[in-house]
């Protein structure tokens, strides 16, 4: 009896190791995840962007398919990170929602990079008190568009008539590691001294205004606000 090959299926072609005597190998799918892998890191961005724009924007789910003319059921995968949309499809929700294409994707690497320092490498940075023997050496910053926190370590050295105040944008947190001194803000002033902390406004003038026991180093760290000038 013959058997028509022309209709043979490929499943009934028998595998090499089956002819062999051995179990037959299935390989694994060229593309795609695991069928339990989570969502990626880039579908959760994207997800946490398209959701908080839309509803800073005051839209809801079908106002923005109107406007991108992605379907609802897509725009609650995507906004649930339940599905990577595909470059033009992100193009779409960009121009949708009154954004930069680059904004969907604010919160990758360069939010979370890390910055070491090793003791004493930190570069010197000039401020406005260095000329009146102050030191001030940069603990790191992170890379990106905006700067959110500048650590500086600051020595001061000699005593010296002339107290340079400080105004800028942000919160400052200082840390006293050494030595003891007087630090102004505003019109209220402060006796720091080892393990004391001081936290304020950086916009209203602020500085140290005696140094009483030198060498005197203590820890500045200052967090910025998004808007930023």
């Amino acid at each position: 009896m013959f058997t028509d090959m022309a209709t043979r299926r490929p499943a009934e072609v028998p595998a090499l190791g089956a002819v062999r005597g051995r179990r037959p190998t299935v390989p694994a799918p060229a593309a795609g995840p695991p069928e339990d892998a989570g969502p990626s890191q880039l579908t959760w961005v994207i997800a946490n962007h398209v959701r908080s724009r839309r509803r800073e924007i005051g839209l809801n789910v079908g106002q923005l398919a109107e406007r991108s003319g992605i379907s609802k059921g897509m725009l609650s995968k995507i906004e649930n990170a339940q599905t990577s949309p595909s470059l033009s499809t992100i193009e779409r929700l960009a121009a949708a929602l009154d954004m930069p294409v680059t904004s969907l994707f604010r919160g990758l690497a360069e939010e979370r990079d890390a910055v070491f320092v090793k003791a004493g490498s930190g570069p010197e940075i000039v401020r406005q008190g260095t000329r009146a023997g102050h030191a001030y050496q940069l603990l790191g910053s992170m890379r990106g568009p905006f700067k959110r926190v500048e650590p500086l370590l600051v020595t001061l050295l000699e005593r010296t008539e002339v107290f340079p105040l400080f105004q800028h944008p942000g919160i400052e947190m200082l840390y006293m590691l050494q030595g003891v001194m007087e630090y102004s803000h505003g019109t209220q002033r402060y006796v720091m001294e080892n393990s004391d902390t001081l936290q304020f406004e950086g916009d209203i003038p602020h500085g140290p205004t005696g140094l009483t026991e030198l060498p005197i180093r203590f820890l500045s760290i200052t967090v910025f606000t998004s808007d930023r000038s």
